[in-house]
């Protein structure tokens, strides 16, 4: 059963009554005393019994979770502006991939072990904890003088980052047991990450422009704070009761960072040196760390990835699609602002005004999505419509030239941003309806993890295809018809993006009779046909998610909505 600190008075929730009473608690926050949230234990077998929370502590709990979830917006939305700038002004755009992986690679190792770590020992420590390390991770981030101190910098940066995906957003089910009810309070998160997303291409292009891109990384700073004090007041710590004594699965955790290492590692290398021995005697090592995993997994009494969620035919059909949603967003992320700054010419500002209504629209789609999927008698069908949407915004991108309207193409980011949201929430949420409340946690963790898995495959392996085509194009085009030193500048993309590399070279080329800006015109067509050829690869993708829809067997919330007499 469950005990508690002290009583608290019930509230029925819905529309009218979160936007009253959020008006009133606006008028009224400023005059309570401090109050720390209390703990909560939840028998395992009966985890909804009897659970109220008063509406001001609700609300003030999603408060924080929402600056949490406008961490994570903010970074995404920002670093990707500022990384062409970034990579010329530090003068490593062989690395450029690098600061995208390092975040995905130590996110999604930790997502999967503090996932686990939530369910058994509960959440709000670890959220507490990610917050701190993701704010002093982004000012290390700030700091860095060399490529290699911001990758690891934003390696330390995505393990906070991987602790408050797999926890905080894990904590609304706890907060909110019933699925209607969950629905109507996850428009504070959607609403949060909409902010970040509204302000994060156009504040990171401003921002770097004309402050530098250092300061990017500091914007974290008062959001973490804020998020911060919330959360320690007004989260309270849910746990579920276990009978038996828990031993924490160290050697899996250990196995799962081997095994996600190793992928990280072979990717890379594969995408930049092509199959040889040693990639080949790294693919058997993973493979063999893999089955290795799988075993321990199998017999440990509490593991930390519990392989009866593997059998269950809607988690692995949502894991997939979670992957290859990963693949596709990731890779339109990180490669749209190199397209529009690089290909397009456009300064990071203008670059950010064209990227915002993609991320702008994810809310959209998402507040769109919570309201309609309550009255689906199959909950699937929010998908199919977002899979289009997304496979209409990339077949837009990649018909896109120097001379396409700006409008046009804001209309394609309006329907990719749109589908996105109609995607990313209801996974989770339909991750987090069948997995079961002892395996929430980590199927929550794992949605999340699974999605940067294919977001860190994406960014390779597209950014792969792109360099190559890139070189291989410049090379066949510009081989011989200039002096080494100019060929040399040109074959890096950093050219393209890097004002102060054009005025240099631009100086010796006037000297000797040669007009630059031709050469740069024909280096930013070869670019911007070398990322249309990585963008057909993210449409295969996202074709074949479509596809897989089909696979998940029927989800419903409709015959639940009675379940909101039943309280907070």
């Amino acid at each position: 059963m469950m005990k508690e600190q002290r009583h608290f008075s019930i509230y029925l929730i819905d529309s009218k009554t979160i936007s009253s009473k959020i008006v009133l608690l606006s008028i009224e926050f400023s005059g309570f005393a401090l109050m720390a949230a209390q703990t909560i234990e939840v028998d395992e077998n009966d985890p909804g019994s009897g659970r109220r929370l008063s509406f001001r502590q609700s609300f003030l709990a999603m408060l924080g979770l929402g600056f949490v979830t406008m961490l994570v917006g903010l970074d995404q939305s920002i670093v990707g502006t500022a990384m062409p700038t970034i990579a010329a002004e530090l003068n490593s755009f062989d690395l450029y991939a690098w600061v995208g992986t390092a975040y995905l690679l130590t996110s999604i190792i930790t997502v999967p072990i503090f996932g686990r770590l939530g369910d058994i020992y509960g959440r709000k420590p670890f959220v507490l904890a990610s917050i701190v390390i993701f704010t002093l991770a982004s000012a290390l981030s700030g700091m860095a003088d060399s490529m290699i101190f911001l990758i690891f910098s934003r390696a330390l940066q995505g393990i906070g980052g991987g602790m408050l995906i797999s926890t905080a957003f894990a904590c609304i089910p706890d907060l909110f047991p019933v699925p209607a009810i969950r629905l109507k309070w996850q428009v504070i998160l959607s609403s949060a990450f909409g902010i970040a997303n509204v302000v994060g291409p156009s504040l990171g292009g401003f921002l770097t422009e004309f402050y530098g891109w250092r300061s990017i990384f500091f914007v974290n700073l008062p959001v973490g704070l804020l998020g911060l004090w919330c959360v320690w007041q007004y989260l309270p710590l849910i746990r579920y009761q276990k009978k038996a004594v828990i031993r924490l699965d160290w050697v899996g955790a250990i196995l799962i960072a081997l095994v996600l290492g190793s992928l990280q590692i072979l990717i890379e290398l594969l995408g930049s040196h092509g199959m040889n021995w040693g990639i080949l005697l790294l693919g058997l090592i993973f493979i063999l760390l893999s089955l290795l995993l799988f075993k321990w997994e199998s017999h440990h009494p509490y593991p930390l990835l519990p392989t009866e969620i593997f059998r269950q035919k809607s988690l692995n059909t949502l894991f997939m699609l979670s992957l290859l949603l990963g693949f596709t967003l990731f890779s339109l992320m990180f490669y749209l602002p190199l397209f529009l700054q690089g290909g397009f010419g456009l300064t990071p500002n203008a670059a950010g005004m064209m990227i915002t209504p993609l991320v702008v629209c994810v809310t959209v789609g998402s507040i769109i999505s919570g309201r309609v999927i309550i009255h689906l008698n199959k909950a699937n069908r929010i998908l199919y419509a977002g899979f289009a949407l997304v496979l209409l915004c990339v077949l837009g991108v990649i018909s896109s030239d120097r001379q396409v309207n700006s409008y046009l193409f804001m209309a394609y980011m309006v329907a990719g941003g749109v589908g996105l949201g109609m995607i990313m929430p209801n996974l989770t949420i339909f991750s987090q309806e069948v997995a079961g409340k002892s395996n929430l946690g980590i199927a929550t963790a794992l949605i999340q993890s699974i999605r940067m898995i294919g977001g860190m495959l994406g960014i390779a392996i597209v950014g792969a295809l792109i360099n190559y085509q890139y070189s291989a194009k410049v090379a066949q085009s510009m081989s011989g018809k200039l002096s080494d030193e100019w060929f040399v500048s040109l074959s890096d993309p950093q050219i393209l993006v890097n004002p102060a590399l054009q005025e240099s070279l631009s100086g010796k080329m006037q000297q000797a009779g040669s007009d630059i800006l031709f050469w740069l015109d024909g280096a930013r067509d070869i670019l911007i046909t070398a990322i249309h050829s990585g963008l057909w690869i993210v449409f295969a993708i996202t074709l074949c998610a479509a596809m897989w829809v089909f696979r998940l067997p029927a989800i419903s919330f409709k015959s639940k909505k009675t379940d909101k007499q039943k309280g907070v």
